[in-house]
């Protein structure tokens, strides 16, 4: 089963069956195996209409069977078909972390899965690093123009690469507006591991992610930058007042600089392993409902 031509984002390549869904592992533009599963709708109406899906970018260090995106996934499925998957360097997939660069590819082929399945509705929904990731993807890969019959040349001037998977609605969580930030205790920490060698054998044999040594060249589009590419697109960011790693001028800096709802939550921390039931349940609810001229309020 392919996706088109040789430009496509994603091939699928191996599959299997789980207690949840289908696994399997997808094939990038850039030739690294990802690791993807995919949940079914399990809401109310299940099999009366055709669902959207969310798909699901986790923060660093995550990957699809860690229990906070699982726990996600489940919340999710209420709403919609869920994809989640590991990016590249983490778990179960191929290649080194590039910590939010490259990571667009192997969410676009995770979008275009979930096309090729037949969700003619996308919302991607990103955690901290994924938070960053669904912003530039979002930027990067917009639809076609109304009435093409295939993907079209597009802004993705970066990687080089076709248009194949975009997003409707997009959901950052968590994210940081800016590269290089070391404002916080956490991502000194952070900065510190990933710029030195045992920093990343520690990564690599304690949790499970692997990092690539060389630096960004060139530079990767800010998140900040990326926001009103994203128009006209609904994009919600959302970001916790406790959240120890970016402050909460980060968010207020992504929804300034475009089309954008903002939601700050009150008493939540950082990403996935923070986001309560009750939070995942909005997120899931305002991704689906976006689908709609009218919304629901949060």
């Amino acid at each position: 089963m392919t996706f088109g031509g040789t430009d496509d984002f994603a091939r699928p390549c191996v599959s299997s069956i789980t207690s949840s869904g289908h696994r399997l592992v997808l094939l990038t533009a850039d030739g690294v195996r990802i690791e993807a599963e995919y949940e079914p709708y399990r809401g109310p109406g299940t099999g009366a209409a055709e669902p959207p899906a969310i798909v699901v970018a986790h923060g660093f260090t995550g990957s699809l069977d860690r229990p906070a995106v699982r726990r996600a996934a489940r919340a999710f499925a209420q709403y919609a078909g869920v994809i989640t998957f590991s990016f590249r360097g983490h778990g179960g997939s191929g290649g080194r972390s590039t910590l939010g660069d490259l990571e667009v590819l192997d969410l676009a082929a995770a979008v275009g899965w979930a096309r090729s399945l037949g969700h003619r509705r996308v919302a991607t929904v990103g955690f901290s690093m994924g938070g960053s990731v669904v912003l530039r993807h979002g930027a990067l890969h917009p639809p076609a123009p109304a009435g093409a019959d295939t993907p079209t040349e597009g802004r993705d001037k970066e990687h080089g690469g076709r248009i194949d998977a975009h997003a409707d609605t997009v959901v950052s969580v968590s994210a940081p507006a800016r590269w290089y930030y070391r404002g916080t205790a956490p991502m000194r920490r952070l900065h510190w591991a990933i710029s030195r060698p045992s920093g990343r054998l520690l990564a690599r044999c304690v949790l499970r992610t692997r990092v690539r040594a060389e630096d960004w060249d060139p530079v990767p589009l800010s998140p900040t930058e990326a926001v009103p590419l994203i128009a006209p697109r609904r994009l919600l960011i959302v970001h916790g007042d406790r959240d120890t790693y970016f402050p909460l001028d980060h968010p207020r800096a992504l929804a300034a600089a475009g089309d954008a709802e903002l939601w700050i939550e009150a008493g939540f921390g950082h990403a996935e392993s923070a986001a309560g039931a009750g939070l995942l349940g909005r997120i899931g609810e305002w991704a689906v409902g976006s689908f709609s001229p009218a919304r629901p309020s949060p």
